[in-house]
């Protein structure tokens, strides 16, 4: 496993988590793979046997509607019960309006106690179209069958030679009221005595016969029926709105005899088609799964719950187990990196004797060995110490010397007489300075007085090419080591001399922080307007810093040198560093922390 560019193995993981990792792959992904199969395994049953029995059904409500169609088909064969309306529609022309007026209420009246009186509830209507005559009975107001002619698309001759014809609504300009969809049954009216037409019988029927058909079913809520032709054309559904829409996924469908599972905006849904065997019609029922698996629910969130449960109660015996056995290493690890910090005196406290036991006998062996060779080479090392920070202070004083001395010789060759005496008053209280106070820590104070010192006498010597002032904004009371300025400033005189007539030294001390915080600290800043460094050349200096070496060299001696000196006393993370703009001049940082008298007695020595 790869994460952020660092490598994860199982080998590198805690012990506890390596005991919980090994508990959940051996029991609990087992048994959760278990629970899945089963439940899949229940679902792939529940799918046969919807695909075995569903077809049955819709073939059998097939049948029934194809039988109540044909007991429809049947309706105009009680036209010839009635001699009058036999006699009606044979009479092919009128003397005047008022004979067809009577013919018209003689056969309404009829049509109305035959076919919607009866036992035919489902009829919303029934329409005959006889010799441009129109006879029609109703249950309730309608339009699109009247006026100038019927608007309809099929005349009293044609032709279905002795069959039914079924068109939907939607094929017709005939509306009802209620506004409920129908079916149109079209049959041909024979009168079998003369061999001729006696025209078209036109029967609105409610779909709602075919929800009576199908009511008996158990479906679930969101379970649907519908019919359709060959084409998809949708006249019956259990949603009324979408009848006279098209089933664009009929093409796709692999059987049209049968059930199979589709997925439909990432639900599975159960499809089961039957086709009719009278009529060129599919009836199509359609359902989700999950709503078919909705009464095994309850057992499965128990299972679930109980599962979880069970999960639960022995990741805890595995987790307890776990800190069982790795909370003594965990101690130990946490007391080797005491160790680690110098702390020896640690106890494992452990007393088992498993085999951590005895692991925690010999760690507090090996502590014991480690603090008794401590003591042994502790004095060599603080002994080399103190001779490595003699031999830099040392290193220091022969080139302070040599500078200053140079200084009187060239004011006494010039008869200075005034200046002499200055600068030997000067030179006595720095030589004092130095061999009387051999702390290695000073108040800022003194130790700006010492290079202020240092600054005056060389202002002797090279009279207005050198100026100088101190900018002091922190406390003078706080400490800092002996000698880190001079050699600084020494340096800034030497380079800034060989490139520029006049030289102005300024040196400014800051305090960043109030005293008693972790972060505090003291800055110097010695800064010239020498002739800078170029880049190249001070990022190699800065890196020289970095690195360390107490061998003394011509170039950059003195900056090394209280470098050196201020890691050894302070820390890795406190000494020098470089700014420098080629051609204007440079700037030596020195950082040190805010050390007061409390401070430098907690210094080791």
């Amino acid at each position: 496993m790869i994460f952020r560019g660092k490598s994860f193995r199982f080998r590198d993981f805690r012990l506890s988590i390596k005991l919980i990792i090994v508990y959940i792959v051996l029991t609990a992904i087992p048994i959760s793979v278990l629970g899945v199969v089963a439940y899949r395994q229940y679902t792939s049953s529940i799918v046969e046997q919807i695909g075995e029995y569903m077809p049955r059904f819709l073939g059998q409500a097939n049948l029934m509607i194809d039988q109540r169609i044909k007991q429809l088909t049947v309706l105009p064969e009680q036209l010839f019960n009635s001699g009058e309306a036999v006699r009606i529609l044979r009479k092919g022309s009128y003397q005047s309006s008022a004979d067809l007026n009577n013919d018209k209420y003689v056969m309404n009246k009829y049509m109305s106690a035959t076919y919607l009186e009866g036992s035919n509830p489902d009829v919303l209507g029934v329409f005959i179209l006889s010799k441009n005559r129109l006879f029609s009975a109703a249950r309730m107001e309608y339009t699109g069958m009247s006026g100038g002619g019927p608007l309809i698309p099929y005349g009293q001759d044609l032709d279905l030679r002795g069959k039914a014809k079924m068109l939907l609504s939607t094929d017709f300009s005939l509306k009802f009221q209620s506004g409920e969809p129908f079916l149109i049954i079209i049959k041909q009216i024979g009168d079998v005595e003369n061999r001729t037409d006696l025209g078209t019988m036109f029967i609105a029927v409610r779909l709602s016969f075919i929800d009576d058909i199908l009511q008996g079913f158990e479906q679930s809520e969101n379970a649907v029926f519908w019919l359709m032709n060959d084409q998809g054309e949708i006249f019956y559904h259990t949603d009324r709105s979408l009848i006279g829409t098209f089933d664009r996924e009929l093409p796709n469908y692999p059987v049209h005899s049968g059930s199979f599972l589709k997925t439909f905006s990432g639900d599975s849904t159960i499809m089961s088609i039957s086709s009719s065997t009278s009529y060129d019609w599919l009836l199509v029922h359609s359902t989700r799964l999950q709503d078919m698996t909705r009464r095994s629910e309850l057992v499965w969130k128990v299972t679930n719950y109980l599962f979880i449960g069970f999960a639960i109660i022995t990741i805890v015996i595995s987790i307890l187990f776990s800190f069982r056995v790795t909370r003594p290493l965990e101690k130990l690890s946490r007391l080797m990196r005491e160790v680690e910090r110098g702390r020896f005196n640690v106890d494992p406290g452990i007393h088992t004797k498993d085999e951590v036991g005895m692991l925690a006998s010999s760690f507090s062996s090996m502590v014991a060995t480690i603090q008794d060779l401590i003591r042994r080479n502790v004095q060599i090392e603080l002994s080399q110490k103190e001779a490595e920070l003699y031999a830099l202070q040392s290193q220091i004083n022969p080139h302070f010397m040599y500078n200053t001395l140079e200084t009187i010789s060239m004011a006494v060759e010039e008869g200075e007489k005034e200046n002499v005496v200055k600068m030997v008053a000067l030179l006595g209280r720095m030589l004092r300075f130095s061999v009387s106070n051999k702390a290695r820590f000073i108040p800022v104070g003194e130790e700006i007085g010492h290079v202020r010192d240092y600054l005056t006498i060389q202002s002797f010597r090279f009279e207005d090419r050198l100026s100088f002032e101190v900018i002091d904004t922190g406390d003078a009371t706080v400490y800092t080591p002996k000698f880190i300025l001079q050699p600084l400033v020494e340096n800034a005189i030497k380079y800034g001399m060989e490139a520029r007539h006049r030289l102005h030294v300024r040196i400014v001390i800051t305090q960043t922080v109030e005293k008693g915080r972790s972060d505090a600290c003291t800055e110097f800043r010695v800064i010239d307007n020498g002739p800078g460094i170029p880049e190249v050349r001070l990022e190699e200096l800065n890196g020289q810093l970095k690195q360390l070496v107490t061998e003394r060299k011509d170039s950059g001696f003195g900056l090394k040198n209280v470098h050196a000196r201020i890691q050894f006393m302070l820390g890795k993370e406190y000494g020098l560093r470089l700014e420098s703009q080629y051609g204007k001049g440079t700037t030596v940082v020195v950082r040190i922390p805010l050390l007061d008298r409390e401070a430098i007695d907690g210094l080791p020595e």
